[in-house]
């Protein structure tokens, strides 16, 4: 009994400490202030940094903690949803058990740990997927009441945290790097091309269409190729990716058993003052409109679903359809550095999707 009881208490005193650390205010910071901390990453400001992670980290972890605790429709006791809440609990414990941060050498042991939390939640997003998947089955929907909407502002407020958290954790190892390629301060290139990152992602989309239907529309690319403002590369090319791939599949499908030739998608770089937009658009035949408030929810997805019972390991944008969610998941990165995404259909026609990038740099995380 006695064993019982220690691993009880513990778990209890575990629990008020999640609940204690939930209830801090998280610090949002700016793309412009981690670039301008970054860009001299000496020992002492590699300390700072450390020591602020190490405060700012467990208070982020412990709010989706307790979210997860509570969400509505016995979502919480999903299976999928207890290993991804597990996963939580013991990364804000790794975190509450390191000591004090005082030197170099503690600093790089914060380092690798926090290697490794970030290691552990590689696969929240299809997990939690399968998590409202589980659900979706129990309930039985064939139409999405809007009642689910308290978990799709859940899910919104999770991911968007999850993407800070990640960026955090990264941008502080990023800094570490040893020899940084031209122009990049951790994770942020301050001369980025988004000519060239949405280069690439179309190529990286066109070739898992070919994989998938055997062939693949062209991508035409127009703006200025020397072009460059500071940014995330990979928060762009996921973004670029998952539009051009939703594109491709669109017009791919429509144009499958015609004997046209299947119509390029065009991607327009524009460099504003305030944003810089990337506009993208297809002849795929449109979204109908009763259809466009749906994009954005994650309970939605036209395509056959790659998530199944086994789930293995799914990693993020593997599949070229998948559980729906990567609309919602790039307008929350876009969102995540004060840009927004649009998309705007012509029925019967096509689909054009307007990126906006915020080039200022000076807004703060949107902390849920």
């Amino acid at each position: 009994m006695a064993v019982k009881k220690a691993a009880e208490s513990f778990s209890k005193a575990l629990a008020e400490e999640v609940q204690r650390w939930g209830a801090m205010k998280p610090t949002g910071v700016s793309l412009r202030y981690m670039m301008e901390f970054g860009a001299r990453p000496t020992e002492k400001n590699l300390l700072i940094s450390a020591q602020f992670l190490h405060k700012e980290l467990p208070i982020r972890i412990a709010r989706r903690a307790i979210e997860l605790e509570s969400l509505p429709f016995g979502l919480s006791v999903k299976p999928a949803v207890l290993k991804v809440r597990d996963w939580y609990v013991d990364s804000f414990r790794d975190l509450r058990s390191f000591p004090e941060i005082k030197d170099t050498s503690d600093e790089l042991a914060f380092t690798e740990m926090i290697k490794m939390i970030k290691v552990r939640h590689n696969n929240v997003v299809p997990a939690m997927a399968l998590g409202v998947q589980q659900l979706k089955k129990d309930l039985n929907l064939k139409a999405v009441p809007t009642d689910l909407e308290e978990i799709h502002e859940f899910l919104d407020r999770f991911y968007m945290s999850r993407i800070g958290i990640r960026m955090l954790i990264g941008q502080h190892v990023g800094l570490h790097d040893p020899d940084p390629a031209p122009g990049c301060i951790g994770l942020i290139n301050t001369r980025m091309s988004p000519m060239l990152v949405a280069q690439v992602a179309s190529e990286d989309a066109r070739s898992m269409c070919l994989r998938e239907y055997g062939s693949a529309p062209e991508v035409n690319i127009y703006g200025d190729p020397s072009f460059t403002f500071p940014y995330v590369p990979p928060h762009l090319h996921l973004m670029v990716f998952e539009l051009v791939k939703n594109s491709l599949r669109a017009v791919q499908e429509r144009f499958m058993d015609s004997d046209k030739v299947a119509p390029p998608i065009r991607i327009i770089v524009a460099d504003g003052i305030e944003d810089v937009t990337i506009k993208i658009s297809d002849e795929g035949g449109g979204i109908p409109r009763s259809g466009l408030p749906k994009i954005f929810t994650y309970l939605y997805s036209t395509a056959k679903n790659p998530l199944d019972e086994n789930y293995g390991g799914v990693d993020e944008g593997v599949t070229m359809a998948g559980y729906g969610y990567g609309l919602p998941i790039s307008r929350l990165y876009a969102r995540y550095f004060g840009g927004d995404l649009q998309i705007i259909s012509m029925e019967g026609y096509g689909t054009d999707a307007y990126l906006h990038l915020s080039r200022l740099g000076d807004s703060q995380e949107p902390l849920p």
